[in-house]
């Protein structure tokens, strides 16, 4: 997502499970909602203002959360706020609960990647125009009603987008003016314009890690919340 400039608002993170195991337990115990599969993304910021946090993927294997992988995370220039209460162009992470639909890259998929792969080419655009049909979409090439300043050309982002998963976020049901293109991806220069992003090696670590056929997710939030999360 581009860069704008608008007030942050306050965020909320990944909620406890009622009555469940003490605060010592791995962070996917700990978690009210997993998303019902068998691998799960965090991804946690010290608080709602941070632009840096850490991103950890996870394998439940014989009813334990496993780490699989670690690395440190951006998140949005503003910090986070909850996805439900997220205006679009405000630069800000939305916490919560989502589906990962696919994965896309300007370069070729890492070995070992069995999630959708999309490859990214001159016409591939990401539609971010509030009035089009195709609000929130992956669309190639642009429709007529989707207005190019209002988007993001693809190939434009050759370094961010060399490796990079959708997150679902306002994507089944698109909620216009909520935003669009939120994306894990690889680092730019500094925060994003409200997508989490880590380096390039660990994208193609998570790529070649996550199944598809395991349900994968991704849970973004705060280490000091305690609101349930926005799932999609």
């Amino acid at each position: 997502m581009r860069l704008g400039a608008v007030a942050l608002a306050s965020a909320s993170l990944l909620a406890l499970a009622p009555g469940g195991p003490p605060p010592l337990a791995d962070l996917p115990a700990r978690l009210a909602d997993t998303g019902g599969g068998t691998q799960l993304i965090t991804a946690e910021a010290p608080r709602a203002d941070a632009t840096s946090g850490r991103l950890t993927w996870w394998d439940l294997r014989d009813g334990r959360w496993a780490r699989a992988g670690s690395a440190p995370a951006r998140f949005g220039a503003r910090g986070l706020v909850e996805g439900r209460a997220r205006t679009q162009g405000t630069n800000t992470t939305p916490t919560g609960l989502y589906g990962l639909p696919y994965a896309f890259g300007t370069r070729a998929a890492p070995v070992g990647t069995s999630m959708p792969y999309r490859p990214v080419g001159q016409d591939s655009w990401w539609c971010q125009d509030n009035a089009s049909r195709s609000y929130n979409r992956w669309t190639e090439p642009r429709p007529g009603d989707c207005r190019a300043e209002e988007s993001e050309h693809l190939i434009a982002y050759e370094k961010q987008y060399a490796y990079a998963l959708v997150i679902g976020f306002n994507y089944d049901r698109p909620v216009r003016g909520r935003g669009a293109g939120i994306f894990l991806h690889v680092n730019g220069s500094g925060p994003t314009a409200g997508c989490v992003s880590v380096p390039a090696d660990a994208m193609r670590r998570i790529l070649a890690w996550a199944d598809p056929s395991r349900n994968p997710h991704i849970a973004i939030g705060t280490a000091n919340g305690a609101t349930a999360v926005t799932r999609y």
